[in-house]
């Protein structure tokens, strides 16, 4: 019998463990170890940000799941990893640490044959000096944070009935954050709820972003079919910020945030300030702090993570000017280099590179996006994992034939403002392959047929259904593995 732990249970590490049991059955064991009691389907969180859904649309607690699925699940954190086991356990095992209200604080070992790392990121608020819901502004990261902002949303649509004038500022709160695409949506959403109550000559809204253009996306921008005609990210962005009356600052990197202001650099090396009445700024993200030691007790963690804490992979993480690094750099199996039976999926991978230019101004300050790794391609990385253990289980063979590179994946984004069948709107872009690959597609180093965007009621529709759709794939109702990534 072998067992297969999982460590995290959002979208990639779910994934993984249902695809896992439904393919192994009875004879395996599957644990899931996360510190979470509820699943939440992040894409919505936005939904939750304006009002327009509550937490209980967005998460279901995982414990009656995972139990009908027959998988283990532990309410636990992971704090190290032991890959070669020790002088007591000779078997490789993950040290976690019970955070559930009977066994809080305590320590235990689970020994595995399989390890998933899909905890995701650790949200590093503490990387932007007074950013956050503990601090200054707003976040829709969890859906704790989107509850939150709701609350204090709420603050700004009242005053501005009353006659007040607000200021909202909305982007990314850290020099190198990405999510990009999660806080742009919020901005739409935000303009979308002040227009419904015809507030607008009452607001002032603000997009601030890391961007080198805007509609860079941390994918390095794109080049999409639209209307028949091809046209930039940056176009289209702006397009839409302008019909929604949003201003935007571009190239900018935000150092520190103090109660209703903003201090930021931008690429120029210039020092600003932006006013606010509301904030809602996207952290940097860095791994979870998982640490890996040897038999000996001797620390290995620089061997399994990155600096950023993120786990290494099948990618090349060897220094190399921007303009030499290959699409061929990129992982496909997500397997650790050093040690063939641990994983990492979904953010918890360290990217080799950047995909938007590096660029650093004359302060020595790094103002560009990180590459994404959430929603759809976090779970094709699930299921990709997930087959490839599964097999080896299956075969006792070192195989690993499904393989799901970033550089020859594609990602469907959704950007959609308001709620409901008649009253929204939809960004709907899709992008092939994420990473681009000038040498396949020397012209915009990415398919043109596969790459397009159309703003339109209909992308804001299949919005809605796939809120649906996903949660009941994630509550494992009926066929739900008939249900795509």
């Amino acid at each position: 019998m072998a067992r297969i732990v999982v460590l995290g249970a959002g979208i990639s590490g779910h994934t993984a463990a249902q695809i896992l049991k439904r393919k192994l059955g009875r004879n395996h064991e599957v644990i899931v170890v996360s510190p979470n009691t509820k699943y939440q389907w992040i894409p919505s969180n936005i939904w939750v940000g304006i009002g327009q859904m509550t937490v209980k649309n967005v998460t279901f607690e995982l414990a009656p799941v995972y139990k009908k699925l027959g998988i283990e699940y532990k309410q636990a954190k992971a704090t190290a990893i032991f890959p070669d086991g020790d002088a007591d356990l000779l078997n490789p095992f993950v040290a976690v640490e019970y955070t559930s209200h009977y066994k809080s604080g305590q320590t235990d070992k689970i020994e595995y044959d399989f390890l998933i790392n899909a905890t995701g990121p650790r949200l590093n608020f503490g990387a932007t000096e007074g950013l956050g819901p503990e601090g200054y502004s707003e976040s829709v990261c969890t859906y704790q944070h989107a509850g939150h902002a709701w609350e204090k949303l709420q603050v700004s649509l009242e005053k501005m009935a009353k006659g007040e004038k607000q200021r909202f500022l909305i982007g990314t709160g850290h020099p190198t954050a990405t999510c990009q695409g999660a806080a742009f949506e919020y901005a739409l959403n935000v303009a979308f709820e002040i227009n419904k109550r015809k507030l607008n000559d009452m607001a002032e809204i603000t997009w601030l972003t890391n961007e080198y253009e805007v509609g860079d996306f941390g994918m390095g921008g794109a080049f999409i079919k639209k209307g028949g005609y091809v046209t930039s990210t940056r176009i289209f962005t702006e397009s839409i910020l302008s019909e929604y009356g949003i201003k935007w600052i571009k190239r900018a990197g935000i150092t520190k945030v103090e109660p209703g202001k903003a201090h930021y650099q931008t690429l120029d090396g210039e020092l600003h300030e932006q006013e606010f009445d509301f904030a809602m700024l996207i952290p940097a993200f860095a791994g979870v702090g998982i640490k890996a030691f040897a038999k000996d007790g001797t620390e290995i963690t620089s061997e399994l993570f990155a600096p950023s804490g993120f786990m290494k992979v099948d990618a090349n993480y060897q220094p190399k000017d921007f303009e030499d690094w290959s699409v061929a750099d990129w992982p496909s199996v997500y397997q650790s280099p050093k040690y063939d039976t641990i994983f990492a999926a979904g953010i918890a991978f360290a990217p080799p590179h950047a995909i938007s230019k590096p660029m650093t101004n004359k302060n020595g300050l790094a103002i560009f996006p990180t590459p994404p790794r959430t929603g759809m391609p976090s779970g094709i990385m699930g299921k990709v994992v997930a087959l490839n253990i599964a097999d080896q289980i299956k075969t006792g063979r070192k195989e690993l034939k499904h393989k799901a590179s970033m550089g020859k994946m594609g990602a469907a984004c959704i950007i959609s403002s308001g709620y409901g069948l008649r009253d929204g709107m939809a960004a709907t872009m899709t992008v092939f392959p994420i990473v681009p690959d000038y040498e396949k597609y020397p012209k915009w180093g990415r398919d043109s047929n596969y790459t397009m965007g159309e703003p339109g009621l209909a992308g804001h529709w299949i919005k809605l259904v796939l809120h649906f759709m996903f949660i009941y794939k994630a509550k494992a109702k009926p066929f739900w593995w008939l249900i795509p990534e």
